[in-house]
């Protein structure tokens, strides 16, 4: 059973009088029957024995204490058992310590994430949404005191969701990649390439291709896949009167599931390595020796490559944004957007709260300036080319040797590439606008400013998404969603399970990459124990094996895709300048049809013997018959 290590907030005692000096931590809020860690810490450097004891004196852990730290994993706890009572004995004497972190039900850790996506959905206003989700967390992990939990919003909450190294990344990436786009557009490159492509997208349709073509293009990373095409085909689908929604989908829809797919990205690397971690731990408790072997020796990136047909909502939603564009048609929420924009209602709906302001004064061309469509593409060439190269030598300077390219991509940190790159789009920008005499050089950090200005909206939202993810983090939801699924199960059923499980915990915390840490580790070995790997040891079989691994893949996916809280739903929101609410919204049927096929005839079906290329042909079939007997022509 997997731990759940929590290291941001602790109850925690400690004792340091007589005898050995000990400190006890443990998380400021446990959940009944959820697992939570310990850590044990004697400052002494002394060998010493440890028991943790509950308030009715049952021993929930005990053992040997090596020297100065240790972590008491897997505990649970139930009504009645708090507080805890830490002690450690050692030759220098006895310590006792207390820990008395809050408790509740399980179900009490969905609330922030379930209320706050409820009323986002609702009122369409989701920064109040967020911070209300917040607040709650962080009341709770206050003890239920509301104004405590208000100033935990803040200092224990959305302060480390900056301090993140990643996340501020991920801030710095954006505003500078937008900062970038402002000094484009002020000096007409954003314009040229409007009339560069205006006699090639020339309709919607061509317009739409082009877009989706561009986030095909840009595989090597979701961030920059997303940022990239939003910006850069924002102009062009405006013109021809698409909707920000339908262009916010386009950008969503090919960026984390095209990444997901390609073995040349900056996911490979991640995914990787739970994969191997899985095998390992799988390995380990396997009481077939042949099988053993098998595991501990197969290769990662193999398995990985061998799940790539399963993944069957990242490769069936890709599938399906051609269709949509191929067909012309749409449903739901959607149509009435796409009717709106070329019936003259406008690209976004009246009284949006747009992420990105695009009247912001001071990103509209320069007057007079020429139109030269190279000094936009430039830029985002230069962005692509960086970014790629910054991936490629840092995996190589982490490996220390030539290595393949999966595996120099997967070893490199890809927030260095992604800065490196939006870094030098922005002084190629700025270079070729002032190099050319369009701009001065402070009108050149005027656009630049501008262009920062504009994601002011996006950023606090982003923020504040991350903020929520932690409070979900502190509160155990993922842990507690996991064991909600874990019982008695026919292998058959593990993949559509797990699919379901995974795509759950991560419309809830909004993050696909924790959802995966969480669940590969306890998939892989669950599996082999209800004997889905069978074959496995006798070259290569283990076809339920494969599969629930694509199944803890596509289900991240899909909730990732769906939820209001996760980052690339919200950078896609952003780089399109829609209404974070209303892509939400109109993707959402649309992801839900292609889940709903990915169960069925994907998950379900070749877990029962249909074969893979039926369950893709049925699957496609089902997916054309609903555009075209749901959906409907969009008037020209």
């Amino acid at each position: 059973m997997l731990s759940l290590v929590l290291t941001s907030v602790f109850a925690a005692s400690a004792i340091a009088q007589d005898g050995p000096s000990l400190t006890a931590s443990a998380p400021t809020v446990v959940l009944t029957g959820v697992p939570f860690d310990v850590t044990i810490r004697t400052e002494d450097g002394e060998q010493a024995s440890f028991r943790v004891v509950t308030a009715a004196g049952e021993t929930l852990a005990s053992g040997d204490l090596p020297i100065r730290d240790d972590v008491v994993a897997g505990l649970t706890v139930e009504a009645g058992d708090l507080p805890l009572t830490v002690s450690i004995e050692a030759a220098s004497g006895t310590a006792t310590t207390t820990l008395e972190p809050y408790r509740f039900p399980g179900w009490i850790s969905l609330l922030p994430p379930l209320i706050a996506i409820a009323l986002a959905l609702v009122f369409r206003e989701v920064v109040v949404s967020l911070f209300f989700g917040i607040w709650l967390g962080a009341c709770f992990v206050a003890g239920l005191d509301p104004i405590s939990g208000l100033w935990r919003t803040v200092d224990t909450f959305v302060v480390p969701s900056l301090a993140d190294d990643g996340n501020a990344s991920i801030l710095i990436f954006s505003a500078l990649l937008s900062a970038m786009v402002g000094v484009i557009s002020r000096s007409g490159g954003t314009r040229g390439i409007v009339e560069a492509v205006r006699p090639l997208a020339t309709t919607p349709r061509r317009g739409q291709l082009a877009t989706y073509l561009g986030g095909l293009g840009i595989f090597f990373d979701d961030y920059a896949n997303t940022l990239i095409v939003g910006n850069t085909f924002r102009p062009i689908t405006d013109k021809l009167k698409i909707s920000r929604e339908k262009l916010a989908y386009l950008v969503d829809s090919t960026a984390a599931p095209v990444v997901t797919i390609v073995f040349v990205s900056t996911w490979v690397g991640f995914e990787i390595s739970l994969i191997e971690q899985g095998l390992d731990i799988a390995a380990a408790q396997t009481t077939d020796p042949a099988l053993s072997s098998a595991l501990a020796e197969a290769s990662p990136f193999n398995v990985f490559l061998s799940t790539i047909p399963y993944l069957f909502y990242p490769i069936l939603a890709i599938l399906f944004v051609g269709l949509v564009i191929a067909l012309q048609r749409d449903f739901g929420p959607m149509y009435a957007a796409e009717v709106r924009a070329r019936s003259g209602g406008g690209v976004f709906r009246p009284g949006a709260q747009l992420m990105v302001d695009t009247e912001e004064t001071g990103l509209d061309a320069k007057e007079g300036v020429p139109l030269r469509w190279y000094n936009a593409a430039v830029p985002v060439l230069t962005v692509v080319v960086v970014v790629l190269a910054g991936l490629y030598f840092d995996g190589r300077a982490s490996l220390g040797a030539p290595d393949t390219i999966w595996n120099t991509f997967g070893a490199a940190d890809p927030f260095k590439a992604i800065l490196w790159g939006s870094l030098a789009g922005c002084m190629m920008a700025i270079a070729l606008a002032v190099g050319q005499r369009i701009l001065t050089l402070k009108e050149a950090l005027d656009g630049w400013l501008a262009g920062v200005r504009a994601m002011t909206m996006g950023f606090v939202i982003l923020v504040l998404a991350w903020s929520l993810g932690e409070v979900t983090n502190q509160l155990s939801t993922a842990r507690y969603l996991t064991l909600l699924r874990e019982g008695n199960l026919g292998p058959e059923l593990v993949p559509v399970l797990t699919f379901l499980t995974a795509a759950v915990v991560s419309f809830c915390t909004g993050t696909s990459w924790a959802t995966m840490t969480i669940l590969l580790p306890l998939v892989v070995p669950l599996v082999v124990a209800l004997g889905g790997a069978a074959g496995f040891q006798d070259g290569f079989g283990g076809t339920m094996l494969v599969s629930s691994v694509s199944a803890v893949l596509a289900g991240s996916i899909f909730g990732d895709h769906c939820s209001p809280i996760s980052d690339t739903t919200v950078l896609s929101s952003m780089a399109s300048a829609c209404d974070h609410m209303d892509h939400v919204r109109t993707q959402l049927p649309y992801a839900l049809v292609v889940a709903g096929a990915a169960i069925a005839f994907g998950h379900i079906g070749t877990s029962f013997g249909l074969p893979v290329w039926i369950a893709y042909a049925v699957s496609v079939t089902l997916l054309i018959g609903t555009i075209r007997f749901v959906g409907k022509p969009v008037p020209s």
